[in-house]
């Protein structure tokens, strides 16, 4: 039987734990190599799979299952966000965050019209040099050269993109309501994740969208892939802790393993569909197709919750190689991941005008991909290498940076 002292004692422990914060982070220490291994190797897979007829493009995960890299890209975005944030929320409240948040958003904002100049100069010259108007038809830019004014403005407001530049829109847009996605999880992370599977479910059920100029919708309707952003942000606040116990269980590993068999027979079947389209039924493609990218199909995000539960369990945070030099261009591209994707759109189309206009064969195509991959990285060393010589003042490291290279 408890007794009154015993009452007594425990109830200051009742109310301090009902007073914790719902946010829990970690104490800060040595970067989290793995996000960075994996946002690197989102990229240099964003650049090949951006090659047209890239024999280099079998290599990423997109050929094999359901997602591709850009789940990859937008989840990590959403966990390190939140590491960064979500601990400038707990420290100097809400509007001091959202303040930091929102200079990060217009860095981005920035970096987006800095490429969108850059690559349609880069267009309209191949375009004109080479007097051949389609590359401007296959790179979307053929109403930027009828109504210049009107489509600068679009692309100002983000309704405007050319081929290959959706992603960073739909970064600024979900880091737009970071500060409300923290404010919410420090008061009920679990409650927040709900929140966005309830208005992921609104948007297919009600056919949420934003619109896009000239036509059509964007690529990466936000709606729908903010749940995969803000389920990045909730295991960074706690929820990969809580969920350690059911991703080191030997049935969810099984489950997943089946679902990955799964999805790499159905990818086959899409790649070869004179060889294997008739072990498809038709009942079993009618309900499966078509697998959205645009709005997140439930199984593009299953397959990418398979791949992290079986990655998380066979690489762990001490992974050897992770400090190894091989592995150490992945990691740099990861640190740095905005000024490389930028980079990687460019030379995408640079790498598309030589397969074009001078050879396309397979070996030229290798060429043009590890050549990419070079500059990439070695782009990212010299950044990295520029950020050390600038912090010799008495900044020591880097801690978990968002994809505009923000720091702790």
């Amino acid at each position: 039987m408890t007794s009154v002292a015993d009452t007594i004692a425990a109830r200051p422990r009742v109310e301090a734990a009902a007073k914790a914060p719902a946010i829990t982070l970690p104490a800060v220490s040595e970067r989290e190599l793995r996000l960075d291994l994996f946002r690197g190797l989102a990229l240099w897979l964003i650049f090949l799979d951006h090659l047209p007829n890239n024999i280099l493009a079998w290599l990423t995960i997109r050929n094999y299952g359901f997602s591709d890299a850009t789940e990859i890209f937008i989840f990590i975005s959403g966990y390190t966000a939140a590491f960064v944030y979500g601990r400038a929320m707990l420290n100097s409240g809400f509007v001091i965050a959202s303040a930091r948040i929102l200079r990060r958003v217009w860095q981005i904002y920035v970096a987006h019209v800095f490429l969108f100049t850059i690559f349609l100069a880069e267009i309209s010259y191949v375009a004109t040099r080479f007097d051949n108007p389609l590359y401007a038809e296959e790179m979307g830019i053929l109403d930027f050269l009828k109504q210049p004014d009107v489509t600068i403005i679009q692309a100002l407001i983000l309704r405007f993109r050319p081929v290959n530049m959706d992603v960073l829109p739909l970064y600024i847009v979900l880091m737009l309501f970071l500060p409300l996605i923290l404010w919410l999880m420090k008061w009920r992370t679990d409650v927040t994740l709900v929140l966005s599977a309830a208005l992921y479910v609104a948007t297919w059920y009600f056919d949420l969208y934003l619109s896009a100029y000239p036509n059509g919708v964007w690529f990466f309707n936000p709606f729908a892939w903010q749940l995969l952003f803000v389920f990045g942000a909730w295991c960074a606040l706690g929820g990969a802790q809580r969920m350690s116990r059911v991703l080191s269980s030997p049935v969810t590993l099984w489950v997943c393993v089946a679902y990955l068999a799964f999805s790499f027979a159905i990818a086959m079947i899409w790649n070869f569909p004179p060889q294997l389209g008739h072990l498809m039924p038709k009942w079993f493609e009618n309900w499966m197709y078509p697998v959205s990218k645009t709005d997140l199909d439930v199984l593009r995000f299953a397959h990418f919750l398979a791949l992290a539960a079986v990655t998380v369990r066979i690489l762990p945070k001490d992974w050897p190689p992770l400090k190894s030099r091989w592995l150490r261009p992945l990691i740099l591209c990861g640190q740095h991941s905005l000024e490389i994707f930028c980079l990687g759109v460019f030379l995408a189309f640079a790498g598309h005008f030589v397969l074009a206009e001078v050879r396309s064969g397979p070996l030229m195509q290798v060429v043009v991909s590890l050549a990419g991959i070079l500059i990439m990285s070695v782009m990212a060393w010299v950044i990295s290498w520029y950020k050390r010589s600038a912090d010799k003042d008495g900044k020591k490291g880097i801690g978990n940076a968002d994809m505009a290279g923000g720091s702790l």
